[in-house]
């Protein structure tokens, strides 16, 4: 029994579509083009081509979207001031700082100072703040993503037991925080392992829902998978010049009862959760401005 593969193209497809028409009533009703502003500091060639897919996304859906590219060399103090710049900007609804950042810049220092209304990554304390507290203003987009394709899959979530492997403040912690909430596609009991866990394989063959993003390429093997799991998997890893996920995805298929490939899972839903946020930012900034 081979699992199901969650298409994360063909469901990203759907949400974009979405996407597009609230857009254009928004314009319509508002005469406001919601407005994407991504920074991209350095030639890291991965960070380049996510934001090429951001771009050409937002055009699809009719959001306006700007790319500020940075020199590798660029000071953290020049980069505070564009944020700050882009911050006061009133045409400018979302501001997206891609990461990493090269090794001189403090990451923390950039994202604290980006506009918690305009922070569509939901990386912003308070935003993040808001989402424990289970009143988000935002949703972090991988997350986010992450959570539509398991209600994609029908399984109920409710009570069962998802298995976080990373603690990252973008998908690791976020996720968990998602899971927990009361509501659809939530009220799960969560674990999150991480590199100092003990009797990992023992926990995550526990598992009802395994969410691998520990960037370590086939990390999950099928020895660790419950049988009828939801595996999904949001590595990306080069390995011999072809992408791999975290999850050894031919093996574990035949055990999962739905698995995300590796390209075309996860990253393309990330891409539709960022549209989504955007025009939210465009709905709140022009409802701030009009009082």
């Amino acid at each position: 029994m081979s699992a199901e593969i969650i298409d994360g193209k063909k469901l990203a497809i759907t949400f974009r579509e979405q996407v597009a028409q609230e857009v254009a009533q928004f314009k319509e009703q508002s005469q406001i083009v919601p407005h994407l502003t991504a920074i991209l500091v350095g030639e890291d060639p991965a960070s380049a081509v996510y934001v090429r897919n951001k771009q050409r996304a937002c055009e699809k859906a009719g959001i306006q979207s700007t790319l500020k590219r940075l020199p590798a060399e660029t000071t953290q103090d020049e980069l505070l001031k564009l944020v700050q710049e882009l911050n006061a900007d009133k045409g400018v609804h979302g501001i997206l700082v891609q990461l990493p950042l090269p090794k001189h810049i403090d990451e923390v220092a950039i994202l604290d100072v980006v506009n918690p209304l305009k922070d569509v990554d939901a990386f912003h304390p308070e935003n993040v703040g808001l989402i424990v507290q289970g009143r988000p203003r935002y949703l972090p987009c991988t997350p986010y993503g992450i959570q539509q394709m398991i209600l994609s899959t029908e399984m109920e979530t409710a009570g069962k037991h998802a298995v976080i492997l990373g603690r990252s403040e973008i998908v690791g912690k976020p996720m968990a925080m998602l899971l927990i909430q009361r509501g659809l596609g939530a009220d799960a009991t969560v674990t999150i392992c991480h590199s100092r866990t003990q009797n990992l394989k023992e926990i995550v063959k526990s598992a009802d829902i395994i969410i691998a993003a520990i960037g370590k390429p086939e990390f999950v093997t099928a020895d660790m998978v419950k049988p009828g799991a939801v595996v999904i998997d949001v590595g990306i890893n080069r390995v011999n010049e072809k992408l791999v996920g975290d999850v050894a995805f031919e093996s574990v298929k035949e055990i999962a009862s739905a698995i995300t490939p590796v390209p075309g899972g996860v990253g393309p839903m990330t891409i539709a959760m960022l549209l989504k946020n955007t025009l939210t930012a465009a709905r709140i900034l022009s409802e701030v401005d009009r009082h």
